[in-house]
């Protein structure tokens, strides 16, 4: 299965000059855990939940003047829409992430979550048995 037939194409970005209080409103609002950083069209930058309570909040600082430039994760690890499913979730488990920015060629066109993969997986499973018991009636048939 392809990234591109999983993923979420409804992806929410920011400029990185956004105010982390704006960017938690904005998160708590389409209820999402991430925003992703576009300059002139270009993946620059990545922000979540984690970055917000861990960089901002646990140490006291003041969300209504630190901006997303402050505090965002810029070497950003991303996945070609037409990779595998298999290869974002080795990508999700190496880098110890949870979303990955999905892009065609340098173009952001989505976001693929570990929840979005975890929802698939039946439907991958109920894939391989319907598979399996195909090859084994055209055996038995022979």
């Amino acid at each position: 299965m392809l990234v591109k037939e999983v993923m979420n194409d409804k992806v929410l970005t920011a400029p990185k000059e956004t105010l982390i209080r704006d960017a938690a409103r904005i998160m708590t609002k389409y209820r999402i855990g991430s925003l992703v950083i576009l300059e002139k069209s270009k993946l620059i930058g990545i922000v979540t939940e984690r970055d917000i309570l861990g960089k901002v909040v646990a140490r006291g600082d003041d969300p209504r003047i630190i901006k997303i430039e402050d505090i965002m994760t810029t070497d950003v690890i991303s996945i070609q829409d037409d990779d595998t499913v298999e290869k974002a979730v080795e990508l999700m488990t190496e880098h110890k992430i949870k979303k990955l920015p999905v892009l065609h060629e340098e173009r952001l066109v989505g976001i693929i979550t570990a929840s979005d993969i975890i929802v698939i997986q039946p439907k991958m499973i109920d894939a391989l048995c319907k598979l399996l018991q195909i090859r084994e009636q055209k055996l038995t048939a022979a």
